[in-house]
């Protein structure tokens, strides 16, 4: 079966979602294919907000000079500007799309500040901005008759021409047989597939974000970078043996402390900016503590503020501990880290566009420069709709070409192997070797064990588990390759046997390309 359409768009969270809606505006038509419902992205679990100079304190200047701060000289300078003089206005439509941000009392946008920001520049609804911004951008979709949603559609592989260019995506919905696929062709092919947390054991993502766009993309020999950079947030609920829940920063910026079981503020102690600093920082300085002192995790205290506000101003959290027992106006929260986001990923202009003619990547899956090597709290959502837009109008206008296959196939045989206990074990090395801290004996052992895993797991059927595996064993062994190879510390890369920065060896990007003969990630020069 084939789709033919205007525009490919694998995802549904705020980048695919806002592109989308931008494509159909200019009379385009669009099919929107999600591997779940058209709501299950990471932008629905985003609780802080979209960061922009939206205060009448703020500047440019001083967005970007944050920015740049925290990515640890691996930002792109240029990139930067461009996404922060942009921001505003993507923020303001926003808000003409219907996205209900919370108010103060004179009308006007309720800021809120995150670690690394100098000052009060996150727009938010309450701690559930990603559900208002899903639930908005939904609605202009659903308004839009240009646009075609399919979800329960699994992508497999891009769709690469002759000639080297993408001409869409093939998948199969799980309510098919497997064997009945449909291909997705389009003059342009825009991933917006999120992120790739599920690599490890313990993460705040949620279960879509496996890599699949990072691995679909390496497979059809596109450029990836920095994946090295993989941000643990510093305060996710511990709770053993239950879902693993985001604990917003700003809930820090509203005041809230880290502190350890006997109540000291471990991290006003040790940081400059306290538990406002740079999510790198205070994620290795709660595991240094948590190993000090043999605990499982420390402690987010906001029972100095007013109990009545922070539940107004924390509804979902508030309710989420209390269905777990704990009063977050009388306890102490129990948190540790958890992985988070992917600062790294296809290798992008600032436009989104990859090195593979036809394809753009958006969002989480995209790498343009503007993160560096660790990402300012809250600008995540800031890139993924300013880059929505620009690779919008980049990709407007590109003309069509015929003459389809399909990218991506590794003809290999191997001994079954069940998903599952694999997808676990995965979730382990990678969480053990390729953490907050990491050795060069841990990544050693972790590129073994995978590639390893790789070769056990066969070129499976097109069913969900087997695609789902495939796409996490990809994307982690271009995680742990990449981690093997800086031999540094740098922002979110912690290497204990080079702990210092070396900006004269690796003050560069890194860039990977797949190796035609054996698969193997490749350094790639540009």
């Amino acid at each position: 079966m084939r789709i033919s359409t205007d525009y490919v768009v694998v995802g549904s969270g705020i980048a695919g979602l806002y592109f989308a809606i931008q494509a159909a505006r200019s009379g385009a038509r669009v099919a929107v294919v999600t591997k779940k419902e058209a709501a299950d992205s990471n932008t629905r679990f985003a609780q802080g907000g979209i960061a922009a100079v939206l205060g009448p304190g703020d500047s440019p200047e001083t967005h970007v000079r944050d920015t740049l701060e925290a990515g640890a000289g691996l930002c792109d300078p240029e990139v930067v500007e461009t996404v922060v003089r942009e921001g505003p206005g993507r923020v303001q439509d926003l808000v003409a799309l219907g996205v209900r941000f919370s108010r103060a009392g004179d009308g006007r946008l309720s800021l809120g500040r995150e670690g690394g920001h100098s000052t009060h520049r996150v727009a938010h609804a309450d701690d559930w901005t990603g559900r208002e911004l899903v639930r908005a951008l939904l609605a202009a979709v659903q308004a839009e008759e240009r646009i075609t949603p399919f979800p329960g559609h699994l992508a497999v592989d891009l769709i690469v021409d002759g000639q080297g260019r993408c001409r869409g995506v093939r998948a199969f919905s799980e309510d098919r047989p497997a064997a009945q696929v449909t291909d997705f062709t389009a003059p342009v092919t825009v991933l917006a597939t999120g992120g790739a947390g599920r690599i490890y054991a313990s993460t705040t993502n949620p279960a879509v974000a496996t890599g699949d766009g990072i691995a679909m993309a390496w497979r059809a020999g596109a450029t990836v970078a920095n994946l090295e950079f993989f941000q643990f947030h510093p305060t996710a609920l511990a709770n053993p043996g239950g879902r693993t829940f985001l604990i917003s920063e700003a809930l820090r910026g509203y005041g809230a402390v880290v502190v350890n079981h006997e109540g000291e503020p471990f991290v006003e102690r040790q940081l400059p900016g306290g538990s406002l600093a740079t999510r790198d920082v205070v994620a290795r300085a709660i595991v240094a503590e948590m190993r000090r002192s043999g605990r499982d995790c420390v402690y987010l205290d906001a029972t100095s503020r007013d109990p009545e506000e922070t539940r107004r101003r924390f509804p979902n959290i508030s309710r989420h501990c209390a269905g777990l027992g704990i009063d977050i106006t009388r306890q102490p929260i129990p948190v540790a880290p958890a992985a988070h986001y992917l600062c790294g990923g296809v290798h992008t202009d600032v436009d989104g566009r990859t090195d593979l003619p036809g394809l753009y990547a958006i969002g989480e899956v995209g790498h343009t420069g503007f993160h560096g090597a660790n990402r300012l709290a809250s600008n995540s959502l800031l890139e993924a709709v300013v880059l929505a837009g620009r690779a919008f109008e980049a990709a407007d206008g590109e003309a069509p070409v015929s003459a389809m296959s399909v990218a991506g196939g590794r003809d290999r045989s191997g001994r079954s192997l069940p998903c599952a206990p694999a997808a676990d074990r995965l979730g382990r090395i990678m969480l053990q070797e390729v953490g907050i801290t990491r050795t060069d004996a841990g990544l050693r052992r972790a590129c073994d064990l995978l590639d390893e895993l790789d070769r056990e797991v066969p070129e499976g059927g097109l069913d969900p588990a087997s695609v789902d595996l495939r796409n996490r064993i990809d994307a982690a062994r271009l995680v742990a390759h990449s981690a093997r190879r800086r031999r540094e510390s740098r922002g979110v890369h912690y290497n204990e046997d080079h702990p210092e920065r070396d900006d004269e060896t690796w003050g560069r990007v890194s860039l990977l390309r797949r190796e035609p003969r054996d698969g193997l990630p490749a350094p790639a020069t540009r």
